[in-house]
């Protein structure tokens, strides 16, 4: 994993709008506080994917988080499209079938495949619930060892994970860290939250960050706060 990635482009902002017209407003909001953004199924399936490739036109980084999981020549299709968007990151779930499919199917590009260990809303007992035998702990460990067997680019985890993380996979893949809450901001909906120092701390080497900057009284000082704190716990390191 290189280290000469600016605080500015470790900040991940989740465009969760349910619109374009409302990402592209907020988006100039932001202006050049932030350079890389995250459109997922809800902007994505309201017209997201235009303006995903409009965005890696106009000089931005996109992460593109449709979770592919599905047979592998499904996965592969998606993938060959997502690419030709000019995406940074697509991911996909952990499975090693669906990992594979994407890793050979972005042979060429320059897209960089993400894989879903366990969802930051996911506990242990929602695994259970799923009839899983194995921990959250355990699962994501699992699941890290055959994304780097495999090829896979780097690894979405909770900041909770990040540093166990690290010890198995080495530097040589990107850890991307949503749950991220800056201290005194609402956990909302998910169950394994972190503060941006202590996720780069534990190894993290992007924060996805949603709801503290999109409902922020003032979303581009809220972004440059979270930076201004990547760039401190950096240093710090």
């Amino acid at each position: 994993m290189a280290q000469t990635i600016e605080p500015r482009d470790r900040l991940i902002v989740a465009l969760d709008i349910p619109g374009v017209a409302d990402a592209e407003a907020m988006i100039a909001r932001l202006g050049d506080s932030v350079s890389f953004y995250k459109i997922g199924y809800q902007l994505g399936y309201a017209g997201g994917l235009s303006l995903a490739a409009e965005l890696a036109r106009a000089g931005k980084k996109v992460f593109v988080d449709l979770k592919l999981h599905d047979i592998g020549n499904t996965v592969a299709r998606g993938v060959e499209s997502v690419a030709k968007l000019g995406a940074t990151f697509l991911t996909v779930h952990a499975y090693p079938q669906t990992m594979k499919a994407a890793v050979d199917a972005r042979a060429g590009s320059n897209l960089k495949i993400l894989a879903v260990t366990v969802l930051t809303s996911y506990d242990d007992n929602d695994l259970k619930d799923t009839g899983s035998r194995f921990g959250v702990s355990e699962l994501v460990a699992m699941r890290a060892r055959q994304a780097q067997a495999i090829g896979i680019d780097g690894l979405v985890c909770s900041g909770e994970e990040a540093a166990n993380l690290r010890g198995i996979v080495g530097t040589g893949m990107s850890l991307v860290t949503p749950g991220i809450r800056p201290a005194g901001n609402a956990a909302g909906d998910q169950k394994r939250v972190m503060t941006p120092a202590r996720a780069i701390a534990a190894g993290a080497d992007y924060l996805v960050v949603g709801r503290p900057v999109m409902e922020a009284a003032d979303p581009k000082a809220a972004a440059d706060a979270i930076v201004a704190e990547i760039k401190a716990a950096r240093g710090a390191l």
